[in-house]
């Protein structure tokens, strides 16, 4: 294949592109969405203001974490792909690097059906819907 002949495919190709339509991205999930997932899944260990000290956070051990400071314990950065992994269920991560065995339960199952791109470290990552929410909610109430 010569240049020209690439450059003329290449060509061909884009303009075929910009007469197909679009497919619409869905909405990217918004704080309150974030806030209502966390308000009906969380709050129990986490408490009201994620600070580790829900109705159920007596005795557990490890005591649930303050989401409220995983930016500070992350050099000021919000660990979206680490926080998501857990979350979403790695059973491996137990986010501290400590032995404790993980407490939180897996989130994972059961929402693949509705997924949202999320730029997760510069590479878009189709992430379940409810889950991109509670990233947004979740860096938004860092201390």
């Amino acid at each position: 294949m010569t240049k020209t002949t690439t450059a003329l495919g290449v060509t061909l190709l884009l303009g075929l592109a910009a007469c197909m339509p679009a497919k619409p991205m869905p909405d990217a999930p918004d704080r309150a969405e974030g806030a209502a997932f966390f308000a009906q899944n969380c709050v129990q260990c986490h408490g009201r203001n994620a600070q580790g000290d829900g109705a159920a956070a007596k005795g557990m051990q490890p005591h649930p974490r303050d989401l409220t400071l995983l930016a500070r314990d992350n050099g000021g950065r919000f660990p979206q792909t680490k926080t998501l992994a857990y979350i979403y269920g790695d059973p491996d991560d137990d986010f501290g690097g400590s032995h404790l065995k993980r407490v939180m339960p897996n989130f994972g199952e059961g929402m693949a059906l509705d997924l949202v791109p999320v730029d997760l470290d510069g590479q878009l990552t189709p992430t379940p819907r409810v889950l991109a929410g509670l990233l947004v909610y979740l860096e938004s109430i860092q201390r």
